[in-house]
């Protein structure tokens, strides 16, 4: 099969793919672990054999704290066995090891089903043959030399010390290369993801005690190396301001508690999306199946097609083809091709995340996607997507928006954050936070959280920026589930209009 899905590279032969992982048996495998299900009884039956690499960097100062290189191999057989899900892992990459682990799994799925309470269907979705897909990036960051990457990090941290304003720099780059083999015997794909996080953090101390930070706004991306030398992101160019901003937080006013219109910069807003929609709109979630680490979700299903999530300017999706996004894939852990849809249209909750389970349950028909392992030894669960807020077409800029403000608070950057189990309540802070008096900025502010309920904050949002405004934002680690696994997660967003949110001051509460 040739051709494009989503955004990667889609071709015949996995060329570019790590060439110890190809090198591997891996048909082999997959044929005698799939053989062995079948020949078992299993109805169902997929199988996964990954490498992980990944590799953690960190600076203090300029100097070298932590090191750290991690490789993690294995392969897994997923089976269902009259309705009951059966699961099993190895770390020798042998047939006799795949064809063991089928046996394990559906033993597992015949113990598990006296136990079982509602039979597993999978939905159906269309058989691609041999695939490969690669993501987008240009440089591997695993052929970069550490001490390359050290230097890089150490001359970002050099140039924050040698201001007055900064006391230390923290910096540091997580770095993840992700290599994955899927069979169910009618798709058969092969795929690579990279992605790397770099960050620097200053920190000012003043001789009365005084202290605060600041760190780099640049989000994790599904690139390469590149993504730190200038494509993609001008590192350079901020840092250059962040010991500056960072002198002015340090000597601004505490902000007056209450209501304020808000400009919300892409590089805070993403975090709002993750947490308050990205979660509630996880299938499994709001069906309560699943609580581990973020709760269940207010967004229930009789509410589809008819809760007012937000104002009439909210569109959001959930896609697994976005370019750069962390959750971007070729197809998921469970074959189904990488695919975008609504989740919010003109304000209305319109759909939701679905494996193919989640989705032949309640009888959507197909999965978009959404399944993910994080290593050979776990069973994949429903995850997250690429859940974006989408820009207006010839939509404002940020300065357009803050003109539209006579008076408020232009917030930038992600920090701390506080929601309920029902992704309902809400709180969030920032990295930076501006005055806006009269259309302009006005200064910067300390000690501001803003506060709502979910469907409160996003019916107040008046205006999205244009596609000029728009930024993907993520994270690496997004947990779920028991026993625990983290994936990686990319939320788009343009800046955004709220109007009459309220506003809390952090020290205030601190000291109350």
């Amino acid at each position: 099969m040739t051709g494009e899905i989503g955004f990667g590279v889609v071709e015949d032969s996995p060329a570019r793919i790590d060439p110890e992982f190809t090198a591997l048996p891996l048909r082999e495998l997959a044929d005698a672990a799939l053989g062995q299900a079948k020949a078992l009884g299993a109805g169902h039956a997929d199988f996964r054999a990954e490498r992980i690499r990944g590799q953690r960097i960190g600076l203090s100062d300029a100097k070298l704290q932590t090191l750290s290189d991690a490789d993690d191999s294995g392969l897994a057989v997923r089976v269902v066995v009259d309705g009951t899900w059966g699961f099993a892992s190895a770390v020798d990459l042998t047939a006799q090891a795949a064809a063991e682990a089928a046996r394990v799994a559906v033993e597992v799925a015949k113990v598990a089903a006296a136990m079982n309470t509602e039979r597993i269907e999978l939905a159906p979705e269309p058989a691609y043959g041999d695939v490969a897909w690669i993501s987008a990036y240009d440089i591997d960051p695993f052929e970069i030399s550490t001490k390359e990457k050290v230097d890089r990090l150490a001359e970002w941290s050099a140039g924050l010390l040698a201001h007055d304003a900064v006391t230390h720099a923290d910096a540091s780059l997580l770095a993840v290369k992700e290599c994955k083999f899927y069979s169910d015997g009618s798709t058969t794909a092969t795929q690579q993801r990279v992605r790397v996080h770099p960050q620097v953090t200053a920190v000012a101390v003043t001789p009365d005690g005084r202290f605060d930070d600041m760190r780099t706004l640049a989000p994790p991306a599904g690139r390469g190396w590149e993504y730190l030398t200038g494509t993609g992101w001008d590192f350079p160019a901020e840092l250059a301001e962040l010991p500056e901003l960072l002198a002015a937080k340090l000597a601004a006013p505490t902000v007056k508690a209450g209501p304020y219109d808000l400009v919300i910069d892409p590089s805070n807003l993403w975090l709002t999306i993750h947490e308050s929609i990205g979660h509630a709109t996880e299938l499994d979630r709001a069906l309560g199946y699943e609580a581990a680490y973020a709760g269940t979700s207010f967004a229930t299903m009789d509410k589809l097609g008819s809760l007012r999530y937000g104002s009439p300017v909210m569109h959001v999706t959930g896609d697994r083809t976005a370019a750069g996004g962390l959750a971007t894939v070729g197809y998921d852990d469970e074959g189904v091709a990488g695919q975008s849809w609504n989740l919010i249209s003109g304000g209305v909750l319109t759909g939701y995340q679905l494996d193919r389970r989640m989705a032949q349950l309640k009888g959507f028909g197909r999965s978009n996607g959404c399944a993910f392992a994080d290593s050979p030894g776990h069973m994949p669960l429903q995850r997250m997507a690429n859940v974006s807020l989408q820009p207006s077409s010839g939509g404002l800029s940020t300065s357009e928006l803050i003109a539209g403000v006579d008076e408020g608070i232009y917030i930038v950057g992600d920090k701390s954050w506080s929601i309920d189990m029902q992704r309902y309540n809400f709180q969030f802070t920032g990295q930076r936070f501006f005055r806006i008096s009269r259309g302009r900025l006005a200064g910067q502010l300390k000690d501001v959280a803003y506060q709502a309920t979910t469907t409160d904050f996003w019916n107040s949002m008046e205006a999205v920026g244009g596609p000029q405004t728009y930024l993907l934002g993520g994270a690496f680690n997004c947990g779920k589930g028991q026993p625990g696994q983290v994936a990686p997660v990319s939320h788009g967003c343009p800046a955004a209009l709220f109007r009459g949110v309220r506003i809390l001051n952090t020290a205030e509460e601190g000291a109350a």
